[in-house]
């Protein structure tokens, strides 16, 4: 050891300097200690925020990106229908021949019905990801009901949907909902 006064060795285990008289303290290692063990891993380890707080946010950004989808996917079907029905693919194809140039009668009623449904999905699933995203109180009630009716779309609205049920269903999650929501 070193006196911490005047830089004497010392040897033994005196308490005071041979040469100084100064009280001689245990020399302390210049490395840190061990750090403390981490908390225990588990449901109560760590609080985390609530299920919907957590999943509210991305939630509603998949619906605008499933609206958008839905949009792009009607404008491609309306499309191909009307490509298929007007004899585009060549003279041989199949539909078109006998009902003018949008083939047989029930053809030519189904593009504005295809249209219908595709920009009113569309709108639906834009509206539930504004509704979530802008926290609005009548966004879960309709988010729910989309989600039920996208389980048809498989798979990513089959997904969708069930990623909105599993977070906004329970009981527990409506109560929630309502804390967070803006009633502005």
């Amino acid at each position: 050891m070193v006196c911490q006064s005047c830089g004497a060795a010392i040897t033994g285990e005196g308490r005071f300097c041979p040469k100084c008289g100064a009280q001689v303290t245990p020399a302390q290692p210049a490395y840190a200690p061990y750090p403390p063990p981490p908390p225990p891993m588990g449901p109560t380890a760590y609080p985390l925020a609530p299920r919907v707080q957590r999943n509210l946010q991305p939630l509603g950004i998949l619906w605008c990106v499933f609206g958008l989808y839905r949009v792009v996917a009607g404008l491609i079907g309306m499309f191909f229908f009307r490509a298929v029905t007007m004899r585009r693919f060549g003279g041989d194809w199949p539909f078109g021949h006998d009902g003018g140039p949008f083939g047989p009668p029930w053809m030519s009623a189904m593009l504005p019905f295809i249209a219908i449904v595709a920009v009113v999905s569309a709108a639906l699933a834009l509206l539930v990801g504004y509704s979530l995203l802008t926290r609005k109180p009548w966004g879960r009630t309709l988010a729910i009901i989309v989600s039920i009716l996208s389980l048809l779309k498989f798979p990513i609205g089959t997904a969708l949907g069930a990623y909105t049920l599993w977070v906004l269903a329970p009981a527990a999650s409506g109560a929630e909902y309502e804390a967070i929501a803006d009633h502005s």
